[in-house]
């Protein structure tokens, strides 16, 4: 076997033949239950309780309880637990990455997806063939993190939550100078920053800390047990205080992270005249911000954008593609144009991240603080998942002007030729 990027390539790429042996359905199938390997006897993610199920990361729409047995990332089973409670599953395994588990004849490796702490993608080979299922990735830096790895494959699944050419991600790290910006201009306003609590909003303190902000960030009682969970980890983030437990007169000029659902709810009113902010992949279409009353938009996803998809699709050497749970008709028709066979696998159930917390229920802080509460379970297949954003609302009070705000940056949204975004899309 040659090798690329350190995993072996199998024979079968260097022959299509294999097609003639094994087909692809005929190790990986769709489901209502989700993705399934029939030969293995498990599923990828599942959407209901199955037997066996390898889970790629923590996320509810991928991580749901109630499986007879679960394999998965150390950090993926902790998440579990710590969401979910201890009997989250009847038994479970952990599995480094770069560990192989061979299940019934088919083997399974795990490589790190770079899409939050713990998150992987899962190789299956069989019969000389191998198929790589994404999960949820990105191919850009995370400090908190493992970095994305190429696995070469016969098959690849991806994910096409942005996978649309509009969505073109900007350096996220010059998405928090904007934030530390606008907390320099007004130094009397709370600047609440609404991102997902596993995940995006441990990277977006890790990339305010990594520019230098020493100052305390102040956290929503719904993100303390997961960012503790981190730092246990090693990510190192910083002074950070519960919001409970400040003096009020310190908000000022703060920057504190909530979930999305909270800045809605009367937890926010807490504080006078704040900078609403939202931290998500989606705060790529302007209008949409508008419509939440987002102020101060961050476009800082943990999700490829579209040319990360393509790039990672041609590097796999893949000579078949599957998309699923996102813009998937779109990166099938430019598989095709690329002279790969591909096809969307129009599963249902799987949403994006960013909506979760509010999907999951709306959890109060003094609930947490109480321990009244434990996090909810997810509601299943949720309906509107690929609707982009929910969650935020505009906050029943004026608004100051903001120099970033979105009818200012608008135009700048404008591609060269004069395009907008509804345009490329």
């Amino acid at each position: 076997m040659r090798r690329a990027s350190g995993v072996e390539v199998p024979r079968a790429r260097r022959n299509p033949a294999y097609l003639a042996r094994m087909r692809p359905e005929d190790l990986l199938m769709p489901t209502p239950s989700g993705l399934c390997c029939k030969p293995g006897g498990f599923h990828i993610d599942p959407l209901r309780p199955v037997d066996r199920a390898v889970i790629t990361h923590g996320h509810a729409d991928h991580a749901r309880p109630g499986h007879g047995a679960v394999l998965a990332t150390q950090e993926t089973l902790d998440i579990m637990r710590l969401r979910y409670g201890s009997q989250f599953a009847g038994t479970s395994q952990a599995v480094r990455y770069g560990e192989s588990v061979d299940l019934n004849g088919v083997r399974i490796t795990f490589h790190p997806a770079g899409h939050v702490l713990g998150s992987a993608q899962i190789a299956v080979e069989h019969g000389g063939l191998r198929i790589v299922a994404s999960g949820d990735y990105k191919d850009v830096r995370d400090p908190t993190c493992a970095p994305f790895q190429l696995v070469p494959c016969d098959v690849f699944i991806t994910e096409a939550t942005f996978g649309l050419p509009v969505f073109r991600h900007p350096d996220a790290a010059d998405e928090v100078a904007k934030l530390l910006k606008s907390v320099t201009l007004f130094p009397d306003r709370a600047h609440l920053v609404g991102a997902y609590s596993l995940g995006k909003a441990q990277r977006v303190m890790a990339l305010i800390r990594e520019a230098s902000y020493g100052a305390p960030i102040y956290l929503h009682g719904a993100m303390e047990s997961l960012t503790r969970y981190y730092e246990s980890r090693g990510v190192a983030l910083g002074r950070l205080t519960p919001v409970r437990l400040a003096d009020r007169a310190k908000l000022a000029g703060a920057i504190v992270l909530c979930p999305p659902s909270a800045m809605k709810d009367l937890w926010a009113r807490r504080f006078p005249d704040p900078v609403t902010c939202f931290a998500s992949g989606w705060m790529r279409v302007r209008a949409r911000a508008r419509q939440k009353g987002v102020e101060l938009p961050l476009v800082i996803s943990d999700h490829a954008d579209w040319d990360g998809l393509t790039r990672t699709i041609k590097a796999t050497g893949a000579g078949e593609i599957w998309v699923t749970h996102g813009q998937e008709d779109a990166l099938v028709h430019w598989s095709e144009t690329q002279g790969l066979k591909a096809r969307p696998l129009d599963i249902v159930g799987y949403g994006d991240d960013d909506n979760e917390d509010a999907a999951t229920g709306e959890i109060r802080e003094e609930e947490v603080a109480t321990g009244s509460t434990r996090l909810p379970l997810p509601n299943g297949e949720r309906d509107g998942v690929r609707d982009g954003v929910r969650g935020i609302e505009a906050l029943d009070r004026p608004k100051s002007p903001h120099p970033d705000s979105t009818r200012e940056r608008e135009k700048s949204d404008l591609s060269p030729t004069g395009r907008g975004e509804e345009s490329d899309a």
